[in-house]
């Protein structure tokens, strides 16, 4: 059989998979939008009543500015084995969301969480290969109305764990003993409250993490060997913001409330500098023998050609 009778006779289907594989990547990813579309409303819900916190917006925002930045390096053919873990990964929303035989239907932030890295999987087939996956990773698993549930769970353990090491930073200083979560100070009762826990400062530690690593086209290892310093990080500025405020009230001099803000804001951005500094790769200078000697014209890889000064 010739070709041309072959490209006359061919089934139908290799059409349809032409079709598909030409399909633009905006199309494969409203497709799975729209069948993520129970998670999207059940967050927009969460977000709407009040009980969560709305900086997964930012994130949102972040993942949108990124994909709009690289709309002209799109892959015209997806990564296969990312677009199969985005298929896999939208499938099993929809089991865990309702329910498989035996097993139970589990509570809407886990669900969400598989449908925001499904989602992460099927931009990360059309994104150009120098775009690092773990900060695209990052800022879906941020753009999760997540707040209020880490203040539930790490609240507490955080206020325990930045109270004791406040006593140690007061102890020279002033009579302190830590009960629980709290502090007494010469005397006097200062609490460790919800808002002290750094949950928030977390949030916009690592925020800064993803979106500074992907504008600085880190590498998901450059990225990864530097998570344990951005922890580090907030929880130092968390424990330096603390102890600042609670050495004031111990003196009995406590700050007003814009300078306990303008204090928290402060230190919020000089741990964010801080990451954002530590993610950016730092320039090295040329070497002296790479460097342009003026008078003289130099091609890489070609001949050196002294000018007439």
């Amino acid at each position: 059989m010739s070709l041309a009778a072959l490209a006359h006779r061919h089934p139908r289907i290799v059409d349809w998979g032409i079709h598909v594989d030409r399909a633009p990547a905006a199309g494969w990813l409203a497709l799975q939008f729209a069948a993520l579309a129970p998670t999207w409303a059940w967050m927009a819900r969460r977000l709407r009543d009040g009980s969560d916190d709305p900086l997964g917006l930012l994130a949102l925002a972040a993942l949108a500015a990124l994909a709009w930045h690289c709309r002209r390096e799109l892959r015209a053919a997806p990564q296969l084995g990312w677009l199969a873990l985005a298929g896999a990964g939208t499938v099993l929303v929809t089991a865990l969301r309702t329910g498989l035989g035996a097993l139970p239907a589990l509570p809407p932030l886990a669900t969400g969480l598989v449908a925001v890295l499904a989602l992460a999987c099927g931009l990360l087939a059309f994104l150009p290969r120098r775009v690092a996956a773990l900060p695209v990773a990052g800022l879906a698993v941020l753009a999760l109305p997540l707040l209020s549930s880490l203040q539930f769970y790490a609240g507490y353990p955080l206020r325990v764990v930045t109270a004791e090491a406040s006593r140690w930073l007061l102890a020279p200083g002033f009579s302190v003993a830590r009960e629980g979560s709290s502090l007494v100070v010469d005397g006097r009762l200062v609490i460790v409250d919800a808002p002290c826990s750094g949950v928030q400062m977390v949030w916009l530690g690592y925020f800064t993490a993803c979106a500074v690593a992907l504008w600085a086209r880190r590498s998901d290892r450059g990225f990864l060997r530097r998570l344990p310093m951005v922890g580090l990080m907030v929880l130092g500025g968390n424990i330096l913001r603390n102890s600042m405020l609670i050495a004031f009230e111990g003196a009995g001099h406590p700050l007003a409330p814009w300078a306990h803000n303008l204090l928290g804001l402060l230190i919020l951005a000089a741990v964010c500098g801080g990451i954002a500094r530590l993610m950016v790769p730092v320039r090295t200078e040329p070497a002296f023998a790479d460097r342009p000697i003026p008078g003289l014209i130099t091609t890489q890889g070609g001949r050196h050609v002294d000018t007439v000064l």
